[in-house]
């Protein structure tokens, strides 16, 4: 697979991702308990996790990277770890929901900052 289809579908997964996480947020919010909204959007969390995971990957496979795992991924495999728990934090917690909808984005905001100028490389 080339280069440009493993960036589109990891895009693709990162888009799955915040509608998912939207969707449980606003849920939280709204105090619904649909258990089919509330399904669905963990549905498209957990896959959409897996689909940044292994396009990821796929990507610094494609890229070349070496064993030496540089600063800028161990960050954004923090956020990914982060966005993963979210989840959890919004359903045992949902007076956080509101602040999540806008945080959870901005980290998703750097991360993207850490793959366009990879902190921590030289390059």
């Amino acid at each position: 697979m080339s280069l440009a289809f493993y960036k589109v579908i990891h895009l693709f997964g990162i888009a799955l991702l915040f509608t998912g996480v939207g969707g449980l947020c606003i849920l939280s919010i709204a105090g619904s308990d649909s258990p089919k909204a509330r399904r669905l959007s963990s549905i498209l969390h957990g896959l959409a996790l897996v689909i940044v995971l292994v396009t990821g990957f796929g990507l610094l496979a494609k890229l070349g990277m070496g064993a030496a795992i540089p600063l800028w991924l161990w960050l954004k495999i923090a956020i990914w770890m982060v966005l993963g728990a979210a989840i959890v934090v919004i359903k045992r917690a949902p007076r956080y929901a509101s602040a999540l909808l806008f945080a959870l984005p901005a980290l998703g905001a750097i991360a993207g900052y850490l793959a366009i100028y990879k902190l921590g490389s030289g390059g």
